[in-house]
């Protein structure tokens, strides 16, 4: 089952505007979706200085209005397998209500992943996508077993996919990047682009330049990848934040470094692609549901 958190994108229309003398019309699909991903070191369990580090970079790069800003997995605390007295009660957490101010004074979006306890008492890796006037959420369906995050950690059931600036987004965290029936184009609704937050150490770095641009090639979409660098108790990580078009080529790409990459995703030039080589044209979207 999937969840819609917002409608699905219209289709174009046009808006007219005028220039000089002459008249000419607007697809508003065609304007172009401005993405930043913010690559930082975590502060182990510290929100607040996490969140002075985020500020720092969007101070630095003034995203516009109308952005979207990915953050990493669990940004505020680190991958926190153990969330207990590290996770924020989602009621009180400074670090979701940094994200609304951030998406509402900047007029952006801003995803990113925290760890959270929630009103029926459990914990949650949630992955948060809030607009100046909407907060949605997707829990981490895929929990890291092999570092005991199930232990601690309720997992979400259904894939969430948001729209935001005509774009229609499917959130993922992490370790779903494993799982590419849960994301398959058509089995977890239609969407554009993926959006996929995470905390992947650098011994498995492999892994995820394979993997994040498959899901890129095998679902003809943009993946925006954010990923962390520094050390937590358990492990070192080295970045490798991307933005991926569908046809697996990196537009832009970060190393082991504290940084920002951003790039103008057009859903022309999706479009396009999608209908120069028609494989989505071709799934069988029986057998995906029956999976």
């Amino acid at each position: 089952m999937v969840v819609w958190a917002a409608y699905l994108r219209p289709k174009p229309f046009p808006s007219l505007q005028t220039e000089g003398k002459g008249i000419f019309l607007t697809l508003i699909s065609d304007i172009p979706m401005k993405v930043f991903i913010l690559q930082t070191d975590i502060a182990w369990a510290d929100p607040q200085a996490n969140i002075l580090r985020a500020e720092k970079l969007l101070e630095e790069h003034a995203p516009e209005e109308g952005a979207l800003i990915v953050l990493p997995e669990m940004w505020a605390t680190g991958f926190a397998v153990n969330p207990i007295g590290i996770a924020e009660d989602e009621g009180t957490s400074i670090a979701l209500a940094w994200m609304k101010r951030t998406a509402r004074e900047r007029g952006c979006a801003v995803s990113g992943s925290l760890a959270v306890s929630v009103e029926d008492g459990s914990y949650r890796n949630r992955h948060y996508f809030v607009t100046p006037t909407c907060t949605h959420y997707y829990d981490k369906r895929h929990l890291f077993a092999h570092g005991h995050e199930d232990d601690f950690i309720t997992p979400g059931r259904e894939a969430v996919i948001v729209e935001w600036q005509g774009w229609r987004l499917l959130l993922l965290t992490c370790y779903d990047l494993r799982f590419p029936v849960f994301s398959r184009f058509g089995r977890a609704g239609e969407y554009d682009a993926i959006i996929l937050v995470a905390n992947w150490p650098s011994k498995r770095q492999h892994a995820w330049n394979i993997l994040t641009r498959a899901r890129a090639i095998e679902n003809q979409c943009y993946v925006m990848a954010a990923n962390r660098i520094g050390n937590d108790p358990q492990c070192l990580y080295t970045g490798g934040s991307a933005i991926i078009n569908p046809l697996g080529e990196i537009v832009c790409e970060a190393h082991d470094e504290t940084t920002i990459i951003s790039t103008d995703l057009k859903h022309d030039e999706l479009e396009a692609m999608r209908k120069r080589f028609r494989v989505l044209d071709d799934r069988d979207t029986d057998l995906y549901l029956r999976v």
